[in-house]
C-alpha cells in the first residue's frame, strides 16, 4: 500500500521504466553507427538532484558541443527526448529504439521495436 500526497492510501502502484540490458547495447550500435553523422559519446547517469526519483537518464554529446546535446529518459512507458542545452521537451516516443532514432536515425528501425 502506498500513501499519497493527500493522505490516501492507494493500491496503485507507479510504473517507472529502467534503463535494461539490452537498451545498453542497443545504444552502444546506435552511437558506433553513428560516429560518422556527429554522434560523439553518451552516458547513461542518475540524477537525483533532478527530481526524477533516481531513475536512469541517457546523455548524448554530439560534435557541434562539448555540452550535451540531448537527454533521454523513460516517462511512464514512454521516452522523452530533451534538448539539453535549453531544457526543452522534443519529443515523446513509444520506445527507446524510436527515441534514439529520433535524434539521429543510424540504424535501420525493424516492425518489431528490438528495446522497447
Amino acid at each position: 500500500m502506498l500513501t499519497d500526497n493527500s493522505g490516501y492510501t492507494t493500491n496503485v502502484v507507479p510504473f517507472r521504466q529502467g534503463v535494461l540490458p539490452r537498451h545498453r547495447e542497443y545504444l552502444a550500435r546506435w552511437l558506433n553507427a553513428g560516429l560518422c553523422m556527429g554522434l560523439c559519446d553518451a552516458d547513461i547517469f542518475i540524477d537525483d538532484d533532478a527530481g526524477y526519483c533516481g531513475a536512469e537518464q541517457i546523455l548524448v554529446w554530439v560534435r557541434e558541443s562539448a555540452d550535451p546535446a540531448y537527454i533521454i529518459r523513460p516517462a511512464g512507458s514512454r521516452w522523452m527526448v530533451v534538448d539539453a542545452i535549453r531544457g526543452h521537451l522534443l519529443s515523446k516516443q513509444d520506445s527507446f529504439e524510436l527515441a534514439l532514432n529520433f535524434i539521429r536515425p543510424v540504424l535501420p528501425l525493424r516492425g518489431n521495436v528490438a528495446a522497447a
